[in-house]
């Protein structure tokens, strides 16, 4: 079993722009080539799909969770190394960070913003240091760092919640940034 689990939070739909598919393979090859096991939501749909698949073609550990009420929706994908089935959301959001050292987050829809935004909240609370990397694919993020800005500049954050994630242009950007904060 690798020492480094990376949690990827993205899109249960592949999105209208290829480049979203082409960076969820690319970063499933990413983490494998790294021996960094996947830490994912368990679905075979969309790009969580896609990132699963690609990591587990290239050799790589993947370790899923999924909620009982999505198994069907995602289609729960039980070939990974680790299957894990939960009761709630939250548990699953949980067990996924936990399970992680750092957070990679890839485009995705409200799920995707609400695992960002939790995962954001408890490194501002201190509950977690584990490094957050918002891979911006094709700009597709460039509205929510404009909105984390403006949430700074009207005074409801300081402008050191920005040291809780980092952004990323593309995978090798991404990966390369994760081997600085995990000191590899």
């Amino acid at each position: 079993m690798t020492d480094i689990s990376v949690c990827v939070y993205c899109g249960s739909r592949d999105g209208s722009d290829p480049a979203y598919a082409e960076a969820a393979e690319t970063l499933g090859r990413a983490l494998a080539d790294e021996s960094w096991r996947l830490v994912y939501g368990a679905g075979d749909v969309g790009l969580m799909g896609r990132v699963a698949r690609s990591a587990q073609d290239s050799g790589g550990e993947t370790f899923g969770v999924i909620p009982k009420h999505l198994l069907d929706v995602e289609v729960g994908k039980r070939d990974l190394s680790t299957f894990v089935v939960t009761e709630t959301m939250h548990e699953r959001k949980k067990v996924m960070l936990m399970n992680a050292n750092a957070v990679i987050l890839l485009p995705g829809g409200a799920g995707s913003l609400d695992e960002f935004f939790e995962v954001l909240t408890w490194a501002q609370l201190g509950l977690h240091d584990k490094p957050v990397i918002l891979l911006n694919v094709a700009g597709y993020w460039n509205p929510l760092l404009a909105l984390l800005d403006h949430v700074i500049d009207q005074g409801f954050a300081e402008a050191s919640l920005r040291a809780f994630w980092e952004p990323a242009e593309n995978v090798a950007d991404c990966v390369a940034k994760l081997r600085t904060a995990l000191g590899r």
